[in-house]
């Protein structure tokens, strides 16, 4: 069975405001909720999304979190990728 993942995102650095209205704090369930994601951002997620999926290990930020940015030069949101344990 494949891992859960959950997509937050976790700031933004960028002096603009996202075109698809996402903020910090936002959360996205990437099996049930990828649709709502700027399609822009989901691009740069994959290839992440697909390692943490099949046992890989992708790089890691200095906090030690898995993190991505949005593409958007003038937005640069964050993004925190975790798999969520099942209960």
């Amino acid at each position: 069975m494949k891992a859960r993942i959950r997509i937050t995102l976790v700031g933004r650095m960028g002096p603009g405001q996202c075109h698809r209205g996402h903020r910090p704090g936002d959360s996205w369930d990437y099996d049930t909720e990828r649709g709502m994601l700027c399609p822009m951002a989901m691009h740069v997620a994959f290839p992440f999304i697909d390692i943490m999926r099949y046992g890989g290990e992708p790089p890691r930020a200095k906090c030690g979190e898995i993190r991505f940015c949005c593409p958007d030069t003038d937005v640069i949101n964050i993004f925190k990728l975790e798999k969520v344990e099942e209960s």
